[in-house]
């Protein structure tokens, strides 16, 4: 069975080498649909460290949600360089997480799927939108587009970086294209 899975991407640290390279392994492991434009966002809680680069994507595998997590992107996180923090705020190389499965509600450790950050983060929520958003929220019923609609008059916290996105949506282009 094939299996949807809706990420959502960050970095601080080597921000547009690191993005690109997590894609490009997303792409050697999953079959790589459709990746975001990036947004530089201000950095939440630990406010002290460089702006972040945040995306979204979304992939098809045969693996569930706790084996994409645990296979593949934790194992691009560690090779990335990501070390686990006591703060989850902490600067970071890579951030990828599973937003969205199917249109399943997942308990996967300690994590929730659909993330409560959808409604919570507009770096989640604007990026998911974006590529998805007819997409309904299996909890709130909620378009992914509606959700997004709520964050419109906080986006001076975000930027759009062009330059990073034509960057990225070329990993989609090469892989699609049998380059990598």
């Amino acid at each position: 069975m094939t299996n949807i899975a809706y990420l959502s991407l960050g970095s601080n640290i080597n921000t547009e080498a690191n993005l690109r390279a997590a894609l490009e392994l997303l792409a050697a492991q999953t079959r790589l649909v459709a990746v975001s434009s990036v947004w530089e966002t201000r950095p939440v809680g630990l406010t002290e460290q460089p702006n972040f680069l945040n995306a979204a994507a979304i992939v098809e595998t045969e693996l569930t949600a706790e084996q994409l997590k645990r296979e593949v992107l934790v194992a691009i996180e560690q090779r990335l360089g990501r070390v686990s923090q006591a703060d989850k705020n902490a600067p970071r190389p890579i951030d990828l997480d599973i937003t969205l499965f199917n249109r399943e509600i997942v308990e996967l450790g300690n994590r929730h799927i659909p993330d409560p950050e959808i409604v919570e983060r507009p770096f989640v929520a604007i990026p998911l939108a974006e590529i998805a958003p007819d997409y309904k929220h299996p909890e709130l019923g909620q378009t992914l587009s509606e959700i997004a609609r709520n964050f419109e008059a906080k986006s001076e916290e975000m930027y759009l970086r062009p330059d990073v996105s034509q960057s990225l949506e070329q990993v989609k282009q090469n892989h699609h294209n049998g380059r990598l």
